[in-house]
Order: structure tokens, then sequence, then C-alpha cells
């Protein structure tokens, strides 16, 4: 006897049957409850949550196909095997088409009935085995990932983490970090994830404009205010109202400027160019630099103020070379952009070529490494990219491998158990402890990966 605890339902008229089941697969540990045909059976389903339903085809009032089609449409998510002394092959097919799980021939004997039940039961059970997995998954995915930002590496993890915290606040948001790091993607996800989301977020780089049109570029000007204003326009500030402004390369806005800035976000209001009256805005401002502000400070280059100012909440993404772990990721996803792009069928890269991209500096992080994907595959002669379509400013770098020395020994024994210590190690810190993909660049399994570990004691 097993103690299943499940819920079923009997649907049907001949009162023997209905008792014969009851009896039999309360003995298996089931809670086995009864009705006499699908009217009493639809019924009892809107009174109780059941897990399973065994039904009859014939019976009066309501059958069990037009029962089944009923049930279905009221509780979809619900298991249900038919019966039938009556049964031929085009019923059974019938009673699948409308959505039962199963189909059992009366007479029938108890262990046919219980060994259904068990298949059913064994369905349900990897139904929400994969539910929780997928949710598992989603979770993940939404810790390390947001919209086009890809990542698993825990200094990702932290900076999405920061963007959750930051997103439904006014707060300004410095975003620090190398050129090519993905600063412009973190201030979309910190207005996704705002209320502010609804309107579009507004983009400037203060860096791409002569500083002569940038200021009223940023706050606007009114007719006649210099010889071709021939009307009034609004400024960029102006169209971020109750949205979020993105300032990119702030660093390099001019100095007459940073002052209209800082009162902006002072006073929340602006001032076009020949207007007498300013006007009140309500924006966001996210600010992003690839610049050390304070060096500029000190160097007179950007105004103290302000940098106290828009430093209020500071989001630094790191370089690549501090996150190799999410290089295979990230070449994943680019070999798949550029596929659809160009029209290729590139499978991914082989285990030198990509020892090659986890060894480089990536001095243009993210950026350089979609350049690199991108010509490697127009370069790519057959589905693998290899270490001759990537650059030779990658390639050309001495390989990773253990230097000549003095006073080796001549113990191959000795010198295989030397050089695997080496190079597991060096392949366990080019991708950031991350076992599966060291074991591909090592060319060996992860279970002889994870044993060698152990062996040598690297753990």
């Amino acid at each position: 006897m097993t103690d299943s605890g499940k819920h079923i339902l009997i649907v049907d008229d001949e009162k023997n049957m209905r008792h014969m089941l009851q009896i039999m697969l309360s003995k298996e540990g089931y809670l086995a409850e009864t009705a006499a045909d699908g009217i009493e059976g639809l019924a009892r389903m809107d009174e109780m949550d059941f897990d399973f339903i065994l039904c009859d085809i014939k019976m009066p009032r309501m059958d069990g196909l037009a029962f089944l089609k009923e049930a279905r449409e009221r509780h979809p998510e619900k298991t249900f095997i038919m019966m039938s002394a009556y049964g031929t092959i085009d019923t059974a097919i019938e009673a699948m088409k409308l959505g039962a799980y199963d189909y059992i021939a009366k007479p029938f004997k108890s262990d046919e009935a219980l060994l259904t039940l068990k298949k059913a039961e064994e369905r349900e059970r990897l139904k929400e085995e994969n539910t929780r997995l997928q949710d598992r998954i989603n979770r993940i995915e939404q810790k390390y990932s947001f919209g086009n930002i890809i990542a698993r590496s825990e200094a990702m993890a932290r900076v999405f983490e920061l963007v959750d915290r930051v997103a439904d606040h006014k707060t300004t948001v410095l975003i620090t970090g190398e050129s090519g790091t993905g600063k412009e993607l973190i201030a979309k996800a910190i207005h996704a994830k705002s209320s502010r989301s609804e309107r579009a977020m507004i983009s400037i780089n203060c860096g791409g404009i002569p500083g002569t049109l940038l200021e009223s570029e940023m706050f606007g000007y009114k007719k006649g205010a210099f010889t071709d204003a021939s009307k009034d326009k609004p400024g960029l500030f102006e169209e971020a109202d109750r949205s979020t402004i993105f300032l990119d390369e702030i660093g390099e806005l001019p100095l007459q400027l940073q002052v209209k800035l800082l009162r902006v976000l002072q006073e929340e209001e602006i001032t076009p160019l020949g207007a007498t009256v300013p006007r009140k805005i309500n924006a966001r401002v996210v600010a992003a630099t690839s610049r050390d502000l304070k060096k500029e400070v000190e160097q007179g280059r950007f105004r103290e103020d302000l940098f106290y100012r828009i430093n209020v909440m500071t989001i630094d993404l790191p370089p690549l070379r501090e996150r190799r772990g999410d290089i295979p990721l990230l070449t994943g996803h680019f070999i798949e952009t550029f596929n659809k792009k160009l029209g290729k069928n590139i499978e991914g890269l082989t285990s030198s070529a990509m020892a090659f991209l986890l060894a480089h500096s990536w001095s243009g992080n993210i950026r350089e490494l979609e350049n690199v994907i991108e010509r490697a595959i127009i370069l790519a002669g057959n589905n693998l990219i290899t270490p001759s379509e990537l650059p030779s400013s990658i390639t050309s770098k001495k390989e990773l491998m253990p230097s000549e020395g003095q006073g080796r020994s001549l113990s191959i024994k000795k010198e295989t158990r030397r050089l695997e210590t080496e190079l597991i190690r060096k392949a366990l810190d080019l991708t950031g402890g991350n076992r599966s993909n060291a074991a591909k660049i090592l060319e060996i399994s992860r279970p002889i990966l994870i044993s060698k570990i152990k062996e040598y004691g690297l753990e």
C-alpha cells in the first residue's frame, strides 16, 4: 500500500463499479470520492479539488465525452482517465482529442487501473519538477540579466542588485567604467525597471556635440535667441520631463554648462536660451563617464560641487578582464546575433580559440569582443571559429604554457603531474573558477577535471 494522498473522483453510473474502485483505491492510499454521472461529477469538481478523475464514457444525463469536454474547459489543468465497456479505437482517439490522459477498456484488472494512475502520477511529478526548474531558471536569469545585458558573473550580479535597488527612486546615478563596458545598457535597465518606463529615456552624448550647440540641445531656446532661432525649441531636459535623461560621458561637459546642470539638479528647473522665466521639470538624471572624475576635479576640469551632486549613487562596471567567466556566454550571444544578421551557421569556437579569448586583456571590453566575433564569423570557413579567424593582436601573444626551468625532474610521472596542475590552475583562473568552461579549454570531461582538482589539492 502506498500513501499517495492524491484525491481522485470516480464518475460512473454503475454503483458496484464506483464502490469497487473506491475500496481498491482507498487501500492504495488514495482519497476517493464518487459521482453517479457527468452532471454530478461537474458539481463535485466545483466543490472540491481533485488530482485525477476516473470517468466512464456511457452514462445517462451527461455521457463521459460531454463531461470531459465541459470539465476540461472548467479545469484544464486536471488529469482525466476515461473508462468504457463499449470502447473502440475511435472512442479512445476521441477521448484523447478532448484532452484525456489515458483510456482503460472495461473490464479491467485492478493492477491495470493502478498502473495507469501511477503513470499519471509520474507525469504530474515530472510536470511539477519541470515547472520548478523553469521557475529556478527564470529566477537565475532575472538575477543575472537585464534586458539586453548578458552576464552571469558575481561581479555583474552585484551591479544588477544595485540597479534593482535604485531603479524606482529619483536619486541621481553615476555609472562609471571603461569604454565598452555597457554603461548605456545599465542606464536603460535602470529606466526600464522604474515607474518612469512608460516614457522613452532621453540620451545625449556630452562629448559628441560641440559645446556651442550642446547648451541649446540640453535646455532648448526661445524664438529669436540667436540668428537662426526662428521658433521655440524644447531641449532634451524638457523632453525628459517625467522620464529619465541619460548624460553619457558627462566628464566631457564644458565648465560653463556644468554650472547650468548643477542648477537643474538642485532647483529642478531649466531656463532655455533667450528665456527669462525658468521652467520646472521632473527628470531623473543618470550620468556615465569613463573618466576618473576625482582626478578631473583635482585638475580643475570638473566642478567639485557638481561631482558630489551627481555622485549620490555610483554603479561601477567591471572591465571584461575582471569578469572572464562571462566571455563564453557573451561569445555565444554574439554568435547567435551575427548568425542571424549575416546568414551564417556558426556553432561555436574551438577550445584553442576560446582559450585565446579568455587570455586576452580586452582593453575595448564587450564592444571589442563583439567586433572580434563579427569579424571571425565573416571569415570562418566552417561551422567552428578557429584561432586563424581571430585578430593577430589576440593570437600573437605567447601561449599560456609553463616555461622551461632549471632543475626539472626527468620523471615523466612527476612532470605530467606538475604540467597538469599548472594547466588546470591557469584554466580555472581564466574562467573565474567555472569548471565546465575550464574543462572545455583543457579538452577533458568535467568529471575528470573535478577528479584531478581533488587529486592535486586544487580545491
